[in-house]
Formats: C-alpha cells, sequence, structure tokens
C-alpha cells in the first residue's frame, strides 16, 4: 500500500492539511485536515510501514492497546482507500 500521486501534505495555520497537487487527481478539490494521529498514519504510509508497525507506533505514542490501534489504524485506511487516496 502506498499513497497516490498527486496528494501533498501542507503544514497550513498550525493545521496539517492534505491537498491535491496539479491535475493529477481532477476527481478531488479541496483539502483534507488531519489530526495527530491522521498525521502520523499518513506519515507512516509514505515512508512504507505496515498496518502492525503504524499500530504499534500509535500504541507506543498514545498508550492505548494494540487492539484499540490496529482497529483505529484499518478505519482510517479504510477512508483513505474509498476517497482514492491510496494505490494497492
Amino acid at each position: 500500500m502506498k499513497i497516490k500521486e498527486g496528494f501533498l501534505v501542507r503544514s497550513v495555520a498550525g493545521q496539517t492539511v492534505i491537498i491535491p497537487d496539479g491535475d493529477k487527481n481532477t476527481d478531488f478539490a479541496g483539502m483534507i485536515r488531519l489530526n495527530e494521529t491522521g498525521k502520523l498514519i499518513w506519515e507512516a504510509v509514505a515512508t512504507g510501514k505496515t498496518e502492525d508497525e503504524i499500530a504499534s507506533e500509535i500504541v507506543e505514542q498514545y498508550g492505548i492497546t494494540k487492539e484499540k490501534a490496529v482497529q483505529d489504524v484499518q478505519s482510517f485506511l479504510g477512508k483513505m482507500k474509498t476517497e482514492g487516496f491510496l494505490d494497492e
């Protein structure tokens, strides 16, 4: 799994946002604001980490259970897939 080409992560007024780059993603107009966990997951996917590695990082960062972290990662990645941000 990897992030589809044509999306950029930017910091705007203290917020992390995802925006389309150029005309590669004409189906998506606007931007997505990420919270800290969303940013962590996005950046982890961008660096090639697996779902399990991302969940472990969330457990370490936030002190939640592994089961909850796995659920959160799967939920976020599911939304990323549905919205067209991921290439398989």
